[in-house]
């Protein structure tokens, strides 16, 4: 069994919205903070992004990769690979998306596990992959939920 972080958030916005701002991969680099390029590569039949480029750079760690994703039906979740890296040897990947009973908010649940192509210890590479997921899901939630202010939709409890 291998070992996988996975973290969990509440975002004030329906699964649909959440969804599209994790398929819009065009506009990554305007709110996730380490992504300087990205770009869909190929898409699944129906317009789904299938290979998607990113060029990261956080700190020192600086990477070019490509990862292939699987959209399950129904639009709550989605799984990815890692195709090819310049740092990454595996990453596996998943969003799952579970809305509130009555659809206004969903818990945004990601995990991740990355191995490099360097030898990483196992406590250490479980703990740059929560930093990874945490940075992530805040980064999500933000983007999900200015975009509803945006739209005039209200944010309560901010």
């Amino acid at each position: 069994m291998t070992d996988r972080t996975q973290e969990s958030i509440v975002v004030r916005a329906p699964a649909k919205d959440v969804m599209a701002a994790i398929a819009d991969f065009d506009r990554y680099p305007e709110w996730v903070s380490a992504a300087k390029e990205v770009a869909v590569v190929d898409r699944a039949d129906g317009g789904a992004a299938r290979r998607v480029r990113f060029v990261v750079a956080e700190g020192f760690l600086k990477d070019t990769y490509v990862l292939e994703y699987t959209w399950a039906p129904g639009g709550r979740a989605v799984q990815w690979e890692l195709v090819e890296s310049t740092l990454q040897r595996t990453q596996h990947g998943e969003y799952q998306l579970t809305p509130s009973a009555d659809g206004s908010e969903t818990t945004v649940t990601y995990t991740l596990e990355v191995t490099l192509q360097i030898p990483m210890l196992g406590m250490l590479r479980r703990k740059a992959e929560k930093t990874i997921t945490d940075t992530a899901l805040k980064e999500l939630k933000r983007h999900v939920e200015s975009l509803a202010e945006q739209r005039g939709e209200p944010r309560e409890g901010v």
